[in-house]
């Protein structure tokens, strides 16, 4: 669940921020992680795919911090003989996932409870596979959380952890003088932005085995229909961020950005590629009487995130 006070919300890179978010930024966040689905939701049924591989039979799955509930739908759709469960603390948030899952014919099979992750969690009973994306580096306490997730396991099941790999790129690089963007993602990354660890050591010390992790890169080429509304959403949002951070020039430029207009601006739905990726964790809970190696196997190569760095708490 995104914490208005935290580094960044559930699955929302228009929205990943430093501590402080203003009320008019956490009443518009539903819009923004909806809008992150639409444009960059593609990488959802690479990572449930993912986990399929390492399944057999799913009849129970759990979403923890469900935000709108794109990952929910995304879960119940790869697991059509699962029941989903969606734990949120937001009551916006609950409110979004219990519209979702009516528009999406779920109410059967998608179940939404109001529940904080840090607190004690409901009975739910062992799941088949856990999901956490860009949910784990709200908690105040990953560790705890983590152990809970072994515990709900049942013995073989999965857990996957799902984090931004990079802020998504809006820009053509050639706007503005050399490297704007990269400026603008490094100010960003210093002020706390999609700020979280590498989760392998957490997964192991919560008794889990991490069998691999994947990056999923996404691109939206030229013409996508709300291309234009993400990039300025993400820029909006990102100058407020940088006020007092970047050179004038720079902030000029961005600021010409969000007023020009038209079918040949930048910023146009026809001439925008939006680039984006996520990096997931799978981890197992070994069946009895085996213990994890405390190795990560990867089927490619690690990924180096110079802004992953731990939170403080």
């Amino acid at each position: 669940m995104p914490r208005p006070d935290a580094h960044g919300p559930h699955d929302a890179p228009a929205a990943h921020d430093h501590a402080g978010h203003d009320h008019a930024h956490a009443a518009a966040l539903p819009e923004l992680l909806d809008l992150d689905a639409d444009v960059l939701g593609a990488y959802l049924p690479a990572v449930t795919a993912w986990a399929a591989e390492h399944l057999g039979e799913v009849r129970a799955v759990l979403d923890l911090g469900a935000g709108t509930g794109a990952g929910s739908v995304a879960l119940a759709d790869r697991f059509p003989d699962a029941s989903v469960v969606a734990l949120e603390r937001s009551p916006t948030m609950l409110e979004r996932l219990a519209a979702t899952s009516r528009a999406h014919g779920l109410t059967d099979r998608l179940t939404v409870l109001s529940a904080d992750l840090d607190e004690d969690w409901p009975d739910l009973g062992p799941a088949d596979l856990v999901w956490a994306a860009s949910s784990l580096h709200e908690v105040t306490d990953p560790t705890r959380v983590l152990r809970a997730v072994h515990d709900v396991l049942r013995p073989g099941g999965v857990a996957v952890v799902v984090e931004l790999a990079a802020l998504p790129s809006v820009l053509p690089d050639d706007v503005g003088r050399d490297g704007l963007e990269a400026r603008c993602h490094a100010a960003l990354a210093s002020a706390g932005w999609n700020s979280y660890p590498d989760w392998t050591p957490a997964l192991v010390a919560a008794g889990l085995e991490v069998v691999e992790q994947r990056r999923f890169p996404v691109e939206v080429g030229p013409g996508h229909p709300r291309a234009e509304e993400y990039a300025r959403a993400q820029l909006r949002h990102q100058r407020r961020a940088l006020a007092g951070t970047l050179p004038a020039e720079d902030l000029a430029t961005l600021d010409r950005l969000l007023a020009d207009d038209g079918p040949d601006a930048v910023l146009s739905s026809g001439r925008l590629r939006v680039r984006g990726s996520r990096i997931g964790w799978l981890a197992r809970r070994p069946r009895s009487g085996v213990e994890p190696p405390g190795r990560l196997r990867t089927t490619s190569d690690p990924i180096p995130h110079p802004h992953a760095t731990p939170k403080e708490h």
